[in-house]
């Protein structure tokens, strides 16, 4: 967005979603994936191909939601005519479903006709996905990836679909049930990181790998013990609290009373809602810490605030709402 020069007004006329409210169920039982700031270099996608011969697409791999849906030909509007579009017709391998269900994104929701296809790179034959119909604009018209695949818990996904997972692990290609990303701290590079299915690159990391069981299979939701704020136990999660892992939403988000400690210590409110930072006292921030099954994860500055060509702001966003469990979230 920064490129067309339409940031700033996109973010005036649009504005931002409470993240949590992803993880809240409309009466229709649809899950909600509010996507914003998508061309801030926040998010990481990839490559995936449906054939046969492979259309390919770059997908947003989203541990927040459970489906795989792609723009198609049956979709005639603009945000569909600006990224790769699925045509059933010159796919020798796709058989139509003849279901269509209804995906809530962000502040609209769009239709999707569902199909089965062959999807790589890893080859899934006869992957139920999504083709759509027809997408809001926003958040999607200027988004740099085609669209998403899920990978979420089963209980989660629309339209009683087989995720890709569920695929992967039914026919045989996952050495172990398990996934993994690798996220470089240079996402602007070529190289923004890696998913490994089926495994994890020892090569990518040093220490333990500490294992937390989840307390719902929807979202990949834990359970946090405590969380600091500098040398500050918060004490928010004395009656305990859930947090969710999710790749597809960028900013980590903290309740909104406890974003008065990163204005303390020097973070400013912008018009557009960002906490910005001074980029020469990044140092004088707060290491934020979660106590996670008795171990410590420290995040120093540096990991949560985002430096645009001299315009620091965090990469941390206020949340008003809690878990269905009626905990902090």
């Amino acid at each position: 967005m920064e490129e067309h020069g339409v940031l700033e007004t996109f973010l005036k006329t649009h504005p931002k979603v409470d993240p949590a409210a992803k993880y809240h169920f409309n009466n229709d039982a649809v899950s909600y994936e509010p996507l914003t700031n998508l061309t801030l270099q926040s998010l990481y996608f990839g490559k995936i191909s449906i054939r046969t011969p492979p259309q390919n697409f770059l997908v947003l791999f989203d541990t927040g939601f459970s489906n795989l849906w792609v723009p198609s030909t049956y979709c005639q509007s603009q945000t569909c005519f600006d990224h790769n579009r699925f045509n059933p017709s010159l796919s020798s391998t796709f058989r139509n479903n003849g279901q269509t269900c209804t995906l809530s994104c962000g502040s609209g929701s769009l239709s999707v006709v569902l199909g089965y296809d062959t999807v790589t790179n890893i080859v899934i034959n006869n992957q139920e996905f999504g083709l759509s119909e027809n997408e809001p604009s926003n958040p999607f018209y200027y988004s740099d990836f085609d669209r998403i695949l899920g990978m979420a818990y089963p209980n989660l996904v629309v339209g009683n679909v087989p995720t890709v997972m569920q695929g992967m692990l039914q026919q045989g290609q996952l050495t172990q049930p398990i996934f993994s990303f690798y996220f470089s701290n240079q996402p602007a590079c070529h190289y923004g990181g890696e998913l490994i299915p089926g495994g994890v690159d020892t090569q990518l990391y040093s220490g333990q790998i500490i294992w937390v069981p989840v307390t719902w299979e929807l979202y990949w939701q834990i359970a946090i013990q405590e969380f600091a704020v500098g040398n500050q136990i918060t004490g928010l999660y004395s009656q305990g609290c859930q947090d969710i892992v999710d790749a597809g939403t960028f900013l980590l988000a903290v309740p909104q009373q406890y974003m008065g400690s990163f204005q303390a210590a020097g973070a400013q409110r912008a018009q557009n809602s960002d906490f910005v930072v001074n980029c020469n006292y990044l140092q004088s921030m707060p290491t934020i810490t979660f106590i996670i099954s008795r171990f410590q994860f420290p995040l120093p500055p540096s990991a949560y605030i985002f430096n645009n060509n001299g315009y620091c702001r965090l990469g941390i966003e206020a949340t008003y709402l809690p878990s269905l469990t009626g905990q902090p979230l």
